[in-house]
């Protein structure tokens, strides 16, 4: 049995007295039977030999015997919220119990009880939110115990005990789902084996030799999806092959496009329309990744390679779909399409699920009659009553958006074309740029194009870093730039407050402030709020009114990194900058700077400081710990405009997980690896998928079925 397919109940491997609210909260952390359970590895893992004192706060999470002192209550948010005050031989701390009010009846005034946690000096005092009373039935476990990634409802006591139980009943019959060669060749763990050591690890070394192995098989899995579909998509039929290109590169309607721009294509875009016709003539369907940063011109190259799509050949015409994540951007793409192209004798149209039932009965019907070229909108272009006539290439926009069933189920709409030959050519393009590490990962099946250079003639955009004790001198900054005449977006990480206890209490939330902002701040200046809760109709009526310049001052979320050009918008404000990453930070800068007038980027940050008294043993780990995570990402953006060299350092420092909101899209779900860290074992991962596909495409020798069902049955995670 592989580990996956281990869908064995929890109610099975439970402690005693576990509740249904235990079970709610695992499902949360989707942890739904014993596979997932397993899954779930330790983000890290505390060597509980040696303990450290409150004093020392600052080396690592605290582990020490405390004496309760004392309880108290406060109210955060309207709720009644207990605080124990407990001390060590060192210093005195307060256990903020947001939700966990039961703590005043088991720890009582003069227990003594070993606690873990984070702690942190807030609000005049060293206080942790993130704690557990350790349980002494844990030593059981071992000196090196597993942290793992946490839900309201759980703590690290029941989990252990969980995993513990998981562990001893069920892992000695799971097959190895790596072949055998590779694990002698590389001195690996079986999968029972890893799966104990990774958990609960006898010793550092066997925790690492476990990691290698759990690594080492993600990502060769990862190659292993990524190997076939690159073979797949090369076995597929092409749709519409056809050599027409001239002298020059460029077919005859996109020669007569260039023609008529009124500037001239940079020598980037020239190169990536070479490589995209070159793959529309190739001889199976086209799959390429457009890269580049805002204003590159990715858009004009799209259109261009619509032109070559839709261009007559065998006395059939061509149709070109253009899907991009929002009905704004998807209007843009239409009307800037309409503007370039319908002089060219092109039809275009535009479609999304909020058109009138009499309009698109009307379009559907002129789509599948051949009459529409170009069709740009959103979801409602696979639809399942949108038919094409003969659709040969589909382009995504912002295709980080998308999931790949969404990707998949418009290329459908090829393939069922009343006219279709064959598979649809595609073209994703991307603003977020991707590093080239993961890009070879996660689209390794694809080949990819980046657009290097800009057009000439636009100013470089001011970024300046500003405490938020100085804030009211961005305020007065920015009411400059109104009184000029120009426009400014205010940019928050949260929609409402944040729930107390949690890191995003202490965070401004764009409801709170664009009201703040209409009433207090700028009183003179008509103000907008836009965030991802309002409906379709409220966001493209704000940020029409925001294009018009009817409304100066745009409040909200990341929600406008990709959106409308508002060429008069020169100020771009951002706060708590330091809870953005650094390549949503780039996106967002890109909204200013692309009219003629100097724009302008501030980044507010958090200038909370800690008293030197508490810092503890070595007052200088602490200031330099809180640079490299967050002085050194914003420097970053202070430093480079290159949003491919921003991509490259947000990658080292946050990870290949939360780059470019590829978490949330679901690209990339590895539970360990980590491509960047382990580039040395995904390049020979990737060199044995690709080597075994290349001789068994379909995995049907013996010795390979194991991997086909691995695949089939149950893969260890996905590209989803």
């Amino acid at each position: 049995m592989f580990l996956r397919e281990l869908d064995a109940a929890l109610d099975h491997v439970k402690p005693k007295r576990t509740g249904e609210k235990t079970f709610e909260a695992l499902a949360r952390l989707g942890i739904v039977d014993v596979g997932t359970l397993l899954c779930h590895y330790p983000r890290k893992w505390e060597d509980r030999s040696e303990e450290l004192p409150l004093n020392c706060f600052n080396l690592g999470n605290v582990y020490t015997t405390v004496t309760v002192l004392s309880h108290g209550w406060f109210y955060a948010n309207h709720r009644r919220t207990l605080k124990i005050i407990v001390e060590d031989d060192t210093a005195k701390a307060s256990l903020v119990c947001y939700n966990r009010s039961f703590w005043e009846h088991q720890l009582l005034v003069g227990m003594k009880v070993k606690i873990y946690g984070e702690f942190k000096y807030e609000y005049g005092e060293l206080q942790s939110k993130a704690f557990e009373i350790v349980n002494p039935n844990d030593e059981g476990l071992g000196k090196i115990l597993p942290i793992y990634p946490l839900t309201e409802g759980l703590s690290q006591n029941i989990l252990r005990r969980f995993m513990r139980r998981a562990l001893d009943i069920y892992t000695s019959n799971l097959e190895n789902e790596l072949p055998e060669e590779i694990i002698k060749r590389d001195d690996l763990y079986s999968k029972p084996q890893a799966l104990q050591a990774i958990h609960f690890p006898s010793s550092y070394e066997a925790r690492d030799r476990a990691e290698k192995t759990i690594v080492y098989e993600e990502l060769f899995y990862l190659e292993m999806i990524v190997g076939k579909r690159a073979m797949e998509r090369r076995a597929a039929p092409a749709s519409g092959k056809r050599a027409i290109t001239t002298g020059s590169g460029f077919s005859p309607l996109q020669k007569r496009l260039i023609e008529r721009l009124p500037f001239s294509l940079t020598p980037g875009q020239i190169e990536t329309a070479g490589e995209i016709n070159r793959d529309m003539d190739g001889p199976y369907p086209m799959a390429r990744l457009l890269q580049g940063d805002v204003g590159s011109g990715k858009t004009l190259v799209s259109f261009l390679a619509c032109l070559r799509a839709v261009e007559e050949a065998e006395g059939q015409r061509g149709q070109a779909a253009l899907m991009a994540p929002t009905e704004l951007l998807a209007r843009q793409h239409a009307e800037n399409a309409a503007k370039l192209l319908e002089p060219l004798g092109l039809r275009i149209a535009f479609l999304t699920g909020n058109i009138k039932a009499a309009g698109r009965a009307q379009l559907l019907k002129a789509l599948a009659a051949g009459e529409i070229d170009i069709v740009a909108g959103t979801h409602a272009l696979f639809s399942r009553d949108t038919i094409y006539s003969n659709l040969r290439l589909v382009v995504i926009d912002e295709q980080h958006r998308f999931g790949v069933t969404q990707r998949q189920a418009v290329m459908a709409k090829g393939q069922s074309s009343l006219k279709a030959q064959g598979t649809p050519d595609l073209l994703m393009m991307s603003a977020t740029p991707i590093p080239r590490t993961l890009a070879l990962t996660v689209f390794g099946d694809l080949d990819v194009s980046v657009i290097r250079d800009m057009p000439p003639g636009r100013k470089p955009i001011k970024t300046h870093l500003v405490k938020e004790s100085n804030e009211n001198k961005v305020y007065d900054f920015a009411r400059k730039e109104l009184a000029a005449g120009h426009q400014a977006y205010f940019v928050y990480p949260l929609i409402g407050e944040g729930e107390p206890g949690s890191r995003a209490e202490n965070l401004k939330d764009v409801t709170t402030m664009a009201e703040k902002l209409a009433k207090t701040i700028f009183p003179k200046y008509p103000v907008a709020l836009i965030h991802s809760r309002l409906d379709e109709e409220e966001k493209q009526k704000a940020m029409e009114a925001f294009r018009r310049g009817e409304v100066k001052v745009l409040a909200a979320t990341s929600v406008v990194e990709v959106g409308v050009d508002v060429p008069n918008a020169t100020c771009m404000v951002i706060e708590h900058a330091e809870r953005f990453g650094l390549s949503a930070l780039h996106q967002l800068r890109g909204r200013v700077g692309r009219g003629e007038a100097q724009s302008y980027c501030i980044l507010i940050y958090s200038d909370q400081e800690i008293p030197p008294e508490l810092v503890g043993v070595n007052p200088e780990i602490l200031s330099e710990d809180e640079r490299s995570k967050e002085g050194k990402r914003l420097m970053v953006m202070l430093k480079s405009s290159d949003g491919f060299e921003i991509a490259e350092k947000d990658l080292i420092l946050r990870g290949p997980g939360q780059i470019a909101g590829i978490e949330q899209s679901g690209y990339l779900a590895l539970g360990l690896a980590d491509p960047v860290r382990d580039a040395d074992k995904l390049a020979r991962a990737r060199a044995d998928a690709f080597a075994i596909l290349e001789k068994d495409p379909g995995l049907l020798q013996p010795e390979n079925r194991r991997m086909a069902a691995v695949l089939e049955r149950a893969p260890p995670f996905g590209l989803v």
